[in-house]
């Protein structure tokens, strides 16, 4: 039934996203970032009815005014840290709580939603130029001190959820500097309560391959945990705290945690001694498995 019901499904998830564009387009201009991010919020939640993707949140540590809009005024905003898996984390992420996304720079010219991931205010990084990570850093600096959310998927690339990979600790700079705290977020899919791989965006799969399996999966959900956040008030060492909460989300997903990333200071720029590699899926990055 459900491989019959996935055209019809297809045809509302394009309508879905070519009327997405047009209310960035032509409504977010005129609206503050917290109108913005409500709209941006029901949109997500919408996308994954349409999908078919169940969607349960747990410990989320806000009230819903503020979770609504993910924007706390007067405060130092939060980052997520957080596991990928699938292109729709980020959806299910903005569902649960509206996010400013670092994305690599590539996903700007991907047909419709590039456009619609650039109008909604992705954070882009243009991977392997030497200044990328400290210019995107000075601007999620200021999204922070705007009391905003700005997530982040640490590892750098999607897995199919069976292991962790060590993450990147370039991003979390900004957060030590202006005080923020980090907030662990672990993703898992499952089908019928069954840890499941058909979400995973990985190896050589087109998007076309991964929408159908999700359409196809029995009574897919993915669960959305945040849990204890890291402080940051007064750290300096950006490592520490991406491995504790890589720690935190192995331990919630049953995991073992991931191998500590070594860093050879001596071997990088003066000025740019940050990871080989910006923790900068934006839902889309891949690896091959």
């Amino acid at each position: 039934m459900r491989a019959l019901l996935a055209p019809l499904r297809i045809v509302l998830l394009l309508a879905h996203v070519l009327a997405g564009i047009g209310i960035a387009a032509a409504i977010f201009p005129w609206l503050a970032q917290a109108g913005r991010n409500r709209i941006i919020r029901l949109w997500s939640a919408l996308l994954l009815v349409i999908c078919g993707v169940r969607l349960r949140v747990t410990g989320l540590p806000l009230p819903p005014a503020i979770a609504h809009t993910g924007i706390e005024p007067g405060s130092r905003g939060r980052m997520l840290l957080t596991n990928h898996i699938s292109w729709i984390d980020p959806f299910a992420l903005n569902a649960s709580v509206p996010s400013r996304f670092v994305a690599k720079a590539e996903i700007r010219a991907w047909p419709l939603l590039g456009l619609l991931v650039t109008l909604v205010g992705a954070l882009y990084i243009e991977r392997g130029r030497r200044h990328a990570v400290a210019s995107m850093n000075h601007r999620v600096r200021d999204r922070l001190n705007d009391g905003e959310t700005v997530a982040v998927f640490p590892e750098g690339t999607t897995t199919d959820g069976g292991a962790l990979l060590p993450f990147h600790a370039n991003l979390v700079a900004p957060a030590l500097e202006v005080g923020a705290e980090c907030w662990p977020v672990a993703l898992r899919y499952t089908e019928d309560g069954a840890p499941s791989a058909a979400a995973a965006f990985i190896g050589e799969m087109g998007i076309v391959e991964s929408l159908w399996r999700i359409l196809v999966a029995r009574r897919l959900q993915i669960e959305v945990a945040f849990l204890e956040p890291v402080p940051t008030a007064g750290h300096r060492d950006r490592h520490h705290v991406a491995e504790v909460a890589a720690e935190r989300i192995a331990a919630w997903l049953g995991l073992p945690p991931p191998r500590r990333r070594r860093f050879n200071s001596a071997a990088a720029p003066a000025g740019d001694r940050a990871d080989t590699e910006p923790g900068a899926g934006g839902g889309l990055a891949r690896r091959a498995p």
